[in-house]
C-alpha cells in the first residue's frame, strides 16, 4: 500500500517541477519573481516594525500608570499642621499694615 503514495507522490513532484519550468519560461515571469521578492522584503520590514511596538505600548502603558497616578488629587492636610496654626513667639508682636 505504501507504494501506491509514494508513487503518487513522485508523480505529483514531477508535475509540479514541470509547472515551475513552464512558469518560469512565460514572458513576464521575471517581472512578477521580482514583485514577489519586494513584496517579501516589504513584508520583513513591516515584522520588523511591529516588533519594536511591542516595546513602545509597553513603556506608554507604563508611563500613563505614572501620569494617573500623578493626575489623583492628594489628600487634604490636617488642620493644624500647618506653618499658620503654631503659636506666637512670646515678645514678638503681630503684624498691622
Amino acid at each position: 500500500m505504501a507504494e501506491p503514495k509514494q508513487d503518487l507522490l513522485g508523480r505529483l513532484a514531477d508535475l509540479s517541477e514541470g509547472a515551475v519550468q513552464r512558469l518560469s519560461e512565460a514572458p513576464g515571469a521575471d517581472r512578477a519573481l521580482q514583485a514577489l521578492k519586494g513584496l517579501a522584503d516589504k513584508v520583513d520590514d513591516l515584522q520588523r516594525r511591529t516588533r519594536g511596538f511591542e516595546e513602545l505600548e509597553r513603556r506608554l502603558a507604563t508611563l500613563e500608570k505614572r501620569v494617573d497616578s500623578l493626575a489623583k488629587p492628594k489628600p487634604a492636610r490636617k488642620p493644624g499642621s500647618g506653618a499658620g496654626s503654631r503659636p506666637a513667639k512670646p515678645g514678638s508682636a503681630p503684624k498691622n499694615p
